[in-house]
Formats: structure tokens, sequence, C-alpha cells
């Protein structure tokens, strides 16, 4: 690569960075792109999950190509109270197959794995043994960083991609199961089938800190599945980490991963759901952003990005300030309670939410009615912000 220049250099290759040169193939094939990944495989370990009205005409047609899971009669969830299934359709796309359809469609030559950037600027990208790769236009999207100018809690999970030894019947994902001991956290466990012998069982938290004791939530899964009689053999596992954020100075989250001239995308952006915690809708939508852009001169790619991310915090204000309540006002073993009271809402206003579009109507009719958490103590916690976010931590 050294001694090449390219239109167009994407250094990360998660699911921002692999859809954005995706959707500059289908937009611009004429452009010589270069997609670099420190890991082995793009996409990582990961398993992407989303309902099929989070995405507008154009991002679905970005995910038509890739082998993945889909459940058109909907989906359930399961609290102490009900349980209710809903219509919306749901999908999910394996990392590993994210990593092939990728190889596949794009031209041989745009993938370059185990390549780690040390040092990112307008013209190019440092790489690990001191090459060199030159670029018209650099994208960071190395994925998210602990800051400490936003605050918040933290969404911390522990999936397993188990076969079982007999068909276990289950027939659309649980979404969320609540009917659980809590540990102190607001917890769920979700729920896949992949096929007849097949599930991807994950227990979730929103916890206060980012500590993932892999010991403990391993045993969990483990009594999950041994109480509704899924036994087999482990096929694979992944955990995660991921914000959960109620406020912040995004100006200076800005600042501080601002770099002159290169345009930063993808949760390194800012470009997440600050409640569920989501980067695939907007990743979706950056990506068909920057391919109806990509002859800007980085400098100006960069700002446009920046403005982006800008409009969707302002726009995503809401869904931090019931991140707000539920971390501040709820007890930690009763947050599942505001779950369980959201799900009552219409199947749209549920829709809505996940896509980061609730109207003004929507955030009423969430708002209103029995709240799930004291009134005063939910007044208390919209004056806060929450704790800086702290770094990830793991056991």
């Amino acid at each position: 690569m050294n001694g090449r220049k390219y239109d167009i250099a994407i250094v990360g290759g998660g699911l921002a960075g692999g859809l954005i040169a995706l959707a500059l193939r289908h937009a611009r094939p004429e452009l010589d792109v270069v997609l670099l990944e420190a890991g082995a495989t793009i996409g990582g370990n990961h398993r992407w999950s989303w309902f099929a009205s989070d995405l507008s005409a154009d991002a679905t047609r970005l995910f038509e190509p890739f082998r993945k899971e889909g459940w058109g009669e909907g989906y359930e969830v399961r609290f102490p109270a009900y349980r209710r299934q809903l219509s919306t359709p749901y999908h999910s796309l394996a990392s590993t197959e994210f990593d092939a359809g990728l190889r596949r469609m794009l031209p041989a030559g745009t993938i370059h794995t185990g390549i780690e950037a040390i040092a990112l600027d307008a013209t190019g990208v440092t790489v690990t043994g001191g090459g060199r790769i030159a670029a018209r236009t650099v994208i960071d999207c190395r994925g998210h960083a602990a800051s400490s100018h936003l605050r918040g809690g933290w969404q911390v999970f522990l999936g397993r991609h188990l076969r079982t030894a007999v068909p276990h019947k289950l027939s659309r994902p649980v979404i969320m199961d609540s009917r659980l001991d809590q540990h102190g956290a607001c917890r769920f466990v979700y729920v896949l089938p992949l096929g007849a012998r097949e599930l991807f069982v994950e227990d979730t938290y929103y916890a206060d800190g980012p500590l993932l004791d892999r010991r403990a939530l391993s045993s969990r899964v483990d009594a999950y599945c041994s109480e509704h009689g899924w036994h087999g053999d482990i096929l694979g596992s992944e955990t995660g980490v991921l914000p959960v954020i109620t406020g912040g100075n995004f100006a200076a989250f800005q600042a501080e991963r601002r770099l002159p001239g290169v345009t930063v995308a993808g949760a390194r952006g800012g470009f997440v759901h600050p409640l569920t915690s989501y980067t695939l809708p907007q990743a979706a939508e950056c990506a068909l952003a920057i391919a109806a852009e990509a002859d800007l001169p980085g400098q100006q790619l960069a700002a446009l990005l920046e403005d982006r991310a800008r409009r969707h915090w302002r726009a995503t204000r809401f869904y931090r300030r019931l991140g707000r309540m539920m971390f501040g006002a709820a007890e930690p073993e009763r947050r599942y309670r505001v779950f369980e009271h959201f799900y009552r809402m219409p199947r749209e206003v549920i829709e809505r939410f996940y896509a980061a579009r609730s109207t003004t109507m929507d955030r009423a009719r969430i708002l209103c009615g029995k709240p799930p958490v004291p009134l005063s103590r939910a007044l208390g916690a919209l004056l806060r912000s929450g704790p800086p976010m702290a770094d990830k931590a793991a056991a």
C-alpha cells in the first residue's frame, strides 16, 4: 500500500467502517477505497440486531446482500407482571457473515486486516512498522472510547451461541426477559432462536459501573439455559461493555476526538442511541450520507459529520433524560420496571423509540400514567446528568 494514494481511507473495520465502505462501493464504485482493521476479521466478534422499523428503505437495502437471521412474525418480552408479543419484524447479523459479505462485495485489495493505525491526519494514516497510507480523505471509525466528558451508566453483557441436544421449540426472539434476580442492576436475558437447535442467549445489565465479571455472567447463563431445558454444545460467545449516556459536554467530547481534517464516524463520533446503546441505524445513515458527499475535501467532510453528530445529540436529548431517571431515580433492583412500563405502550410508539424518532406525543405517552419511579426522585434525577463515564473494566 505504501506509495499509493487512495481516494478514501477508512480506519476501523467495525460496523460503521464496513458500512461506509459498502455504501461507497454502491454509490461511487470508481473511487479507490481502503478499509484498515487492526483485528483479524472485519466486525470482530459481535452480533448486531435490529427492528425492521429502525431503518429507512435505503439503509435496509445496504443490509440485503448479507446472510442474516430474520423473524417476520415479530418478538416477545417477558416481565414479572406480564408478557407480550409484538409483530415488528426483527433481524440479526453475525460479524462472521458481515466479514464474509464485505469480502464478497468489495473489490479485492480494499480490506486489510491485522494493520493497526498509530496516527491519523488529513493526508493519510501511519501504521505499525512505520508504513504510510496516503489518502485524499481519512475517516476514523475506531469505535467507542470512554470519555470523562460524557456521563451515565453502562450496558454490560455476555452472550453465548448454543447448539441444543434437542429442538428448543422457541419460534421467535425474546428481546427482554426480566423475570430474574436483578443482581444490583436492571437485568434481562435476550434470546434468539437461530435454528431448530441453535440459540443465542445473552445476559444483559444496565449497571452503574463498567465491571464485566465473565465468570458470574457465564454461570447465570448456565442457570438460565438449564431452567429452560437447553443443554448442548457452546459454539461461541461474546462480551461487551457499552455506554448508556445520560448527559455530558458534547462539544468537549468532539474536541477530544477531533483530528484536523479527519472525519469521525460511528460510536467514536457520538452516533449512538444514548439509552439503548444501538449504533446500527445511525451507522447505516452515516454511511449513506458519506457516500452522497464523497467528493468533499477531507476538511469539509469532517465538518459535515461533526455537524450531523451535534444534531443527533440534540435530537436524542429525551432518551438521555429517560436514562437519568432510570439510573438516578430507580433502585437498581427495580429498574426493570421502567421497561415494564414502556412495553405497555402501542407498538408504533415502541418502534419509533428504538429508531430514536419519538414524536412529541410519544414522549408524553411514555412519561404519563403511573410512573415506574417515584416522581420526586425522577425530578431530582433530571437535575443531575450522572457520573462521568469511567474506563471499561472486566474480570
